[in-house]
């Protein structure tokens, strides 16, 4: 899975078992078990992002799997998408120190407050164990564009996450999402992945013009309905 970039791999392994659970990204019962949880786990997705392509991994935490398909697919050009300082610290530190900074770009800000750019539209947009999966495609979605997919990483559950939110993520303007097995015959079990297309860019509603006008200079609440009862009750 990683190639010639192995030793790059084990390179943010060790940052993640010591600095990142000193600084509390990662958990201390996680440090054995980097590897197979974690960077394993993260890089068999690469598989499904084509040659190339620009990826924006959203609430990205201490890397995962942004880093790691970093580390695994040096064609990708990647944005780091992470609200929290400690967090987008820490992800900047890394990029200088595994040196991934000509393919890897970190942006502190929430993933909501970011459609439109920058960063441009991806390709792909990532996500691992962020949200459900209504809210993570109303967050991500916007961040793809059209044609692009959101893979967000699941658990066991995905199969009900889809049952549940599958209209959901239609309004939002994506297609029927796909339950991906990821890695399979390499790891047991294999990753799973929620794979949704972005069919449709989807414009908000304009609010409606309200149905009384305020009187020029004064504003509806100073002098509308409420002000005229007080007046009435004081006689």
């Amino acid at each position: 899975m990683f190639g010639e970039r192995l030793e790059l791999a084990g390179r943010y392994a060790e940052l993640l078992g010591t600095d990142g659970v000193i600084r509390g990204l990662i958990g201390p019962r996680e440090a054995p078990r980097i590897w197979e949880r974690h960077l394993i786990n993260c890089a068999v997705m690469a598989e499904m992002i084509p040659i190339g392509a620009s990826v924006t991994d959203v609430g990205s935490g201490a890397g995962l799997p942004g880093i790691v398909l970093a580390v695994a697919r040096p064609d990708l050009t990647i944005t780091l998408v992470e609200p929290l300082a400690r967090r987008t610290a820490f992800l900047t530190e890394t990029v200088t120190t595994l040196g991934l900074d000509t393919a890897v770009t970190v942006v502190r800000g929430r993933a909501e407050d970011l459609a439109g750019g920058p960063p441009a539209p991806a390709d792909v947009v990532t996500a691992r164990a962020v949200a459900p999966l209504d809210r993570l495609a109303g967050w991500c979605l916007p961040l793809a564009a059209v044609g692009g997919r959101l893979l967000a990483l699941k658990g066991a559950s995905a199969e009900e996450e889809v049952a549940e939110h599958r209209q959901a993520v239609a309004r939002l303007g994506g297609g029927e999402p796909v339950v991906r097995l990821c890695g399979a015959g390499l790891i047991d079990p294999p990753t799973t992945v929620v794979e949704i297309v972005r069919e449709r860019d989807v414009v908000a509603p304009r609010p409606r013009p309200s149905k009384r006008a305020a009187t020029p200079g004064r504003s509806a609440d100073a002098g509308g309905r409420g002000a005229g009862k007080r007046r009435s009750r004081r006689g």
